[in-house]
């Protein structure tokens, strides 16, 4: 018998069985209570936030800028998971890494051009929800500074994994200057960048402007829960 396989094969079924252990062993702290908005404030926007049947609610308004609803708290390296269900009219994210400008700022986009903001403008790593025919949901978004830093026109599977009318899981990974994601299980972005390494976790909900027919539209979102890594 040529024994020369066995050796892989069982260290192969071992480290195979050893992930499925770690992930089943995952104990998820949750970052909303299913009844308050507790330990969330909101920025930017003037979008409505709502509790309702333990979901988080956020409704569009017209003319207001991109709405955030963060953690009161800012965190560094973590596997964050949460659902959602959007309205196909409606763009939004989950930003990750993210804070805000201090003081006016002038930043650079990807594509060269220069833009102006306010203080108090949120930035950071947004993980994009994109109802759109584009479909790049899990796609990953510099809000407020660069632009896209990792699209999805080179992951049909994974634009093909993201559900309209329906709830959607993100599995969103931070370790260093990593950041994976999942769109109902299937890999989306794996981005490696180091401009920022902590920040607060917030909820968006994109501005309309002045289109009626987004007004009062919905994004909700649920089971939104941690696990804080070690540095």
């Amino acid at each position: 018998m040529n024994r020369s396989w066995i050796a892989p094969a069982c260290l192969t079924a071992v480290l195979l069985s050893a992930s499925f252990v770690c992930a089943e062993d995952e104990k998820f702290t949750p970052l909303f209570d299913g009844e308050t908005l507790n330990g969330w404030v909101q920025k930017g926007g003037t979008a409505k936030y709502t509790v309702e049947d333990g979901m988080i609610i956020g409704t569009s308004v017209p003319k207001t800028g991109n709405s955030f609803l963060c953690t009161d708290k800012p965190y560094d390296n973590f596997i964050l998971e949460v659902e959602y269900m959007v309205d196909p009219l409606l763009n939004s994210g989950i930003q990750v890494r993210s804070n805000v400008y201090d003081e006016p700022k002038t930043y650079k986009t990807s594509d060269g051009k220069e833009v102006k903001v306010g203080a108090g403008r949120v930035h950071g790593y947004q993980v994009e929800i994109d109802p759109s025919d584009r479909a790049w949901s899990g796609g990953i978004y510099d809000e407020g500074r660069r632009g896209w830093l990792f699209n999805l026109k080179d992951k049909p599977e994974a634009q093909k994994a993201f559900k309209q009318n329906e709830w959607n899981k993100y599995r969103i990974e931070c370790r260093g200057n990593s950041i994976k994601t999942w769109v109902n299980g299937v890999p989306a972005a794996d981005l490696k960048d180091d401009m920022t390494s902590s920040g607060f976790i917030a909820l968006q909900v994109h501005g309309i402007g002045g289109d009626e027919k987004k007004v009062g539209k919905q994004i909700k979102w649920r089971n939104v829960q941690i696990i804080e890594l070690e540095d």
